[in-house]
């Protein structure tokens, strides 16, 4: 299934995918990149800014939330689901330790680097647009959604 997207965020997910061809490399980013997300907010959930009813608020949701309000103005629906995702990566990385997070973060960039370096044997979209640390897990959901629907 391939989300309605609007052009802009389409051409980006077109070029981020062409930086992922080897399904060895999809697989590690798979992996790899809810492991960071799961990670950073776990990393930055140890920022606090306060309590509010009953509930501490720290950079994991400042960030998230910005990060969610990008995807749904560029993405629509593939935004929504993308955003979803990403809430509840926030949720289970600020229930663990911040070493565990530490952990997830280094192992997810490990496994990234691994499947460019090894599979894919090209750089991190990343390093040609920084915008694509945002396109990946999108790129992931799209992915997941195109795999489901074989």
């Amino acid at each position: 299934m391939r989300f309605e997207v609007p052009a802009p965020m389409r051409a980006r997910l077109a070029e981020y995918e062409g930086f992922h061809r080897s399904s060895a490399n999809e697989l590690c980013h798979f992996i790899g990149i809810p492991s960071i997300v799961v990670g950073a907010a776990s990393l930055l959930a140890l920022v606090s800014f306060g309590a509010g009813a009953g509930h501490r608020i720290s950079l994991a949701e400042l960030v998230a939330a910005a990060i969610i309000l990008f995807y749904v103005a560029q993405a629509r629906w593939l935004g929504v689901v993308t955003g979803a995702l990403l809430a509840a990566f926030v949720l289970v990385g600020r229930a663990l330790p911040w070493t565990a997070g530490l952990a997830l973060f280094l192992a997810g960039w490990a496994l990234q680097f691994v499947g460019h370096a090894r599979y894919e044997r090209r750089s991190p979209a990343f390093l040609k647009n920084l915008l694509h640390l945002l396109v990946g897990p999108a790129w992931l959901v799209e992915r997941a959604f195109e795999r489901g629907a074989h």
